[in-house]
């Protein structure tokens, strides 16, 4: 990918990521969690750091329907707050040992509890997966806490109290359903899952945060509870595509992706069984012993490297990285046609860009 195609709007996120931390590193905040390890657990990723994608895309949205992206900071910062719990509980459930480069939560209070607290693997296990478990509760709770503090920054109390609610009563049961049925989706037999069920499951999961990340920085920008307005609309129809697209690049990255860049393991989704548009594309297209090979393989945590090169190029051969890519490209150019309502400004270039760095993003 050329980065410099896209500078203006990497710094742009680099800038907003500042003002955001600025709030999640208050000391305030850092004083209220203990004992040391769950403070530890709950400033794990933020310390790390990560692409700041979700409080970036609330602030533009802000500023593109004619807000001041100021008065949306704690709604931002408590957006990445929220994001970052279901992280950690995502890693819990996935078992996966690597996020952003280093350890999960769960894996670090594990490898923890036995160097620190002589802990056997069992227990130690058990204590980092109640620290990551403890850490994303609190994460969650503060999420909600600092989209309170829109307050101090003159949002009025009922629209305040209106995203809250949105977030809680609709984002949430959404995320948790997607989330729900994609470990369900790892046990049933491939040809039950339709690559629409996967594709309704990926937006439930990831598109509707992004949804809201939109809908929320116009609303505040706009000084409106209404979610019909037109321009509200188009932002958040525009986030809900690109947040769909955005989780098929993932796919796509986990599979084809440089490990070193990702900062996670390239093919622990085929491990772990996920059914994703690609497996399912190539499912579709396989001759009855690719498709022994596929039902064979995924799932299989055992899968040794060479089988995992096997299985990848297959996917690749059958055309279904080609056509997830294929499907992505048309939710962005979807999603760009919402936004011809949205008057020209370097705030509509920047969400404009954010479609493009989707597509072309290698981490």
């Amino acid at each position: 990918m050329d980065l410099s195609r896209y500078q203006v709007f990497l710094d742009a996120l680099k800038s907003r990521a500042k003002e955001v931390e600025a709030l999640i590193f208050d000391a305030e905040y850092q004083r209220k969690f203990a004992p040391n390890h769950l403070n530890e657990a709950v400033y794990s990723y933020f310390k790390v750091g990560g692409k700041s994608l979700r409080p970036g895309v609330l602030l533009f949205s802000c500023g593109a329907v004619g807000g001041d992206e100021m008065k949306a900071l704690p709604a931002a910062a408590g957006l990445e707050a929220y994001h970052t719990w279901t992280l950690v509980h995502d890693d819990i459930i996935d078992r996966d040992d690597l996020r952003r480069g280093g350890l999960t939560v769960h894996k670090r209070f594990s490898d923890t509890a036995i160097k620190e607290m002589g802990c056997d693997l069992e227990s130690a296990n058990h204590y980092g997966t109640s620290m990551g478990i403890l850490a994303g509760d609190i994460q969650h709770g503060w999420a909600i806490s600092l989209f309170g503090r829109l307050l101090e920054r003159g949002v009025s109390a009922e629209l305040t109290l209106a995203l809250i609610m949105e977030l809680e009563g609709v984002v949430l049961p959404l995320l948790l359903e997607g989330e729900a049925l994609d470990v369900q989706f790892e046990h049933l037999p491939l040809e039950s899952v339709s690559q629409e069920m996967v594709l309704d499951m990926l937006w439930k999961k990831t598109g509707a945060l992004y949804r809201f990340a939109g809908m929320a920085g116009a609303m505040i920008g706009k000084d409106s509870m209404d979610e019909e307005d037109e321009q509200v609309k188009a932002v958040s129809q525009y986030s809900s595509c690109c947040g769909l697209a955005f989780q098929i690049v993932d796919d796509i990255l986990g599979l084809v992706g440089d490990e070193e860049i990702l900062g996670k393991p390239v093919g622990s989704d085929v491990h772990e069984g996920k059914r994703t548009v690609m497996v399912l594309h190539a499912w579709s297209q396989a001759s009855k012993s690719q498709r022994k090979f596929i039902r064979g393989t995924l799932g299989d945590d055992t899968t040794d490297e060479d089988r995992m090169k096997e299985f990848i190029g297959l996917v690749e051969e059958l055309g279904g990285v080609e056509t997830a890519k294929d499907k992505a490209c048309a939710l962005v150019e979807e999603g760009k046609q919402e936004l011809n309502c949205i008057p020209d400004s370097e705030y509509k270039r920047l969400l404009e860009i954010w479609g493009d760095f989707i597509l072309e993003r290698n981490y």
